[in-house]
């Protein structure tokens, strides 16, 4: 008789597991901590951010969709990061996804960044400044043409500049 430890399937078995375990960790537990040009304390944040846009920007939370202004904004300018200033979205790639949400085909060169986050298959792509670190919302592939992108982004997180 075979000794169960070290038949195949127990391999088999122990091997999906393990795959399947390490694929239901936060993406933020396997990836090495990113750098910001602009770092403060939570206590700092909390000093030059309202509650909102605290749980926005540094805790990762989701607005209620249309409760933000900025989803109606039609004028000419630029979205800022609500954070830091760093200029994000020019109100020229700004759509309504009837989402309830700004929602953007592009953001400017450079401003944004993105990472996977979630467990297993539930995963999404989240954006956020790419300056200070800020959660902006995510990004899905059901935008309009030219990019086919949808910036989802929590009005919140964001300020209007008027051109």
């Amino acid at each position: 008789m075979q000794n169960p430890q070290f038949s195949r399937r127990f391999f088999l078995n122990s091997a999906a597991v393990a795959v399947a375990g390490s694929a239901a960790l936060p993406s933020q537990l396997l990836a090495a901590p990113e750098r910001f040009e602009i770092t403060r304390t939570p206590q700092q944040w909390r000093r030059i951010l309202s509650p909102q846009a605290y749980a926005v920007l540094r805790e990762g939370k989701t607005e209620r969709a249309f409760s933000s202004p900025l989803d109606r904004e039609k004028r000419r300018g630029t979205f800022v990061c609500a954070g830091c200033a760093l200029p994000l979205f020019s109100s020229t790639t700004k759509f309504d996804s009837g989402t309830g949400w700004p929602s953007f085909y592009a953001p400017l060169r450079g401003a944004v960044r993105t990472r996977q986050e979630g467990i297993a298959f539930f995963r999404q792509t989240e954006v956020h400044c790419r300056r200070c670190g800020g959660h902006l919302g995510h990004v899905f592939d059901d935008g309009p043409k030219p990019t086919g992108k949808r910036y989802c982004m929590n009005g919140v997180a964001l300020a209007f500049r008027p051109a």
